[in-house]
């Protein structure tokens, strides 16, 4: 790394953009990863749809207990 570094030149948010939307990964451990491919290739469908429906039955499931 240098010492110095020169931003004189540099444009401020140039790369910022309020409607962006942030996907965070998420990781699975082997197991899981290994039943969720099976289970996607069994029902024709993408892992993203089964992982989202699933967390959206617990989070029905958790919010009807409260």
């Amino acid at each position: 790394m240098k010492k110095e570094y020169d931003f004189s030149q540099g444009e401020r948010g140039k790369f910022y953009h309020p409607d962006m939307e942030l996907k965070l990964p998420v990781y699975l451990e082997k197991d899981i990863a290994e039943f969720l491919q099976e289970l996607s290739e069994r029902k024709g469908t993408d892992i993203e749809k089964i992982v989202n429906d699933w967390l959206r039955k617990d989070i029905h499931l958790v919010q009807s207990t409260k």
